[in-house]
């Protein structure tokens, strides 16, 4: 049988600079969300097949990676973290009645069947906000995203921001059927106004009602246009959702967040589970969302605590994609390579260990006496290390940043043992 080296489609390595630029990012992520006070969880990579079935909301089935045990029970690779928090916040938090904040990092998995190109393993990080529904724990969630984003280097982003009820209630307001209401659904995500203008065409819904589908492809943008939102509100829920995206649009000019908000009244969220406001960040250099997330209050519900939650997913292969189009550099650790000789090993071992006792790195390599320094320069800029020390022979340290050429020698014979 022949051996398969390479990776299954849509899956693949990440190595050298592009996997410490990809820590170096969570890391900068990680630290933000523990500013505002949410604690790591990590769930499994893979779970009992109902935690992610069809009511949940999650994924289509057909796109789950699934497989049985030995004792033949159904078990699927997490396609999203949020049903696996979820579960683990309804066990594990049971008897918590005050407001919970947990965020994770992990790998997810989907089997994409027609998206030439997808990736079919994905980095998410995120957080959870369990046991609040309020005001302040929607802007609380976007102002983290914002700054977040905003710590990676990113300056040009925007959070759409919509609401499940408005959405909800222009459907519910044309009185067809559950499939003909999905089938607008995805007409409107998919951005077809003309399709959505011909099926209510051809049925018998109210002028006002098609009018409201005919304006909302215009309902994006600033505060300003839940205004212009109130007018056609169909029913008490669809107004009282766009009271609330008001009072939290106050709230993020406080967190001075409302520079990168935008509202979208069209969006009605990937997932199922969600049921208040949805949103979604966006940056040029990548086709996808960078964060995806949303109010879930009934999510708990499925695995036995009844209890409002929200939260986010930030798709952190997604982010990269799009810092490495705009050019955006993440500054990772000073890498240092030393580079030695068999005469100048021992003096070479006590260098490294003075490095790594200040905390600082440095990777060791013995070269041939035949061997060019130019060797050891063109390895440092292919793995990203930024300063070279070249060990002579005659006890000088040829010192070269190989960011930007500059070199000095040091005569370094009285420190040497």
């Amino acid at each position: 049988m022949e051996q398969k080296l390479h990776t299954p489609e849509g899956v693949r390595d990440i190595y050298n600079r592009e996997c410490e630029t990809k820590l170096t990012l969570q890391t900068k992520l990680g630290n933000v969300l523990h500013l505002y006070g949410y604690q790591d969880i990590q769930t499994p990579t893979f779970e009992y097949d109902d935690v992610f079935r069809k009511e949940i909301g999650s994924t289509s089935t057909k796109e789950l990676y699934r497989f049985f045990d030995r004792e033949g029970n159904i078990l699927a690779l997490r396609p999203d973290i949020t049903p696996s928090v979820a579960r683990a916040a309804a066990t594990l938090f049971e008897g918590e009645d005050l407001p919970i904040r947990l965020c994770y990092v992990g790998n997810t998995f989907i089997n994409h069947s027609s998206y030439q190109g997808r990736l079919k393993e994905n980095t998410q990080m995120g957080a959870e906000l369990i046991g609040l529904d309020s005001v302040e724990a929607d802007a609380e969630m976007l102002a983290m995203v914002v700054d977040g984003l905003k710590k990676t280097g990113l300056t040009e982003f925007q959070v759409n921001i919509g609401h499940v009820d408005f959405i909800q209630s222009l459907l519910e307001s044309t009185g067809l059927e559950e499939e003909e209401k999905d089938e607008i659904r995805e007409l409107i995500a998919n951005r077809n106004y003309f399709g959505v203008e011909e099926i209510l065409d051809n049925r018998s819904v109210k002028g006002s009602v098609k009018e409201a589908f005919r304006v909302l492809p215009e309902l994006v943008g600033g505060q300003e246009i839940l205004e212009r939102a109130a007018r056609i509100a169909p029913t008490v829920n669809a107004r009282l959702a766009l009271t609330r995206l008001q009072q939290i649009y106050r709230l993020l000019m406080i967190y001075k967040a409302e520079e990168h908000i935008t509202f979208d009244l069209s969006m009605s969220g990937s997932y199922g589970y969600y049921t208040g406001i949805i949103f979604r960040a966006y940056t040029y250099g990548t086709g996808d969302a960078v964060v995806r997330g949303g109010r879930y209050d009934h999510l708990l519900e499925k695995f036995g605590k009844s209890t409002p939650s929200i939260g986010f997913a930030i798709i952190v292969d997604e982010l990269m994609n799009a810092l490495n189009r705009q050019k955006i550099t993440v500054e990772t650790s000073h890498r240092n390579l030393l580079v030695y000789t068999e005469e100048t090993q021992r003096w070479a071992i006590f260098l490294a260990r003075d490095f790594r006792e200040k905390g600082k790195n440095i990777e060791m390599l013995k070269r041939e006496q035949e061997d060019r320094r130019e060797k050891y320069e063109k390895y440092g800029k292919r793995n990203g290390i930024i300063s070279m020390l070249y060990l002579r022979d005659d006890f000088k340290i040829e010192m070269v940043n190989l960011r930007t050429g500059e070199e000095k020698i040091i005569d370094a014979k009285k420190k040497r043992r």
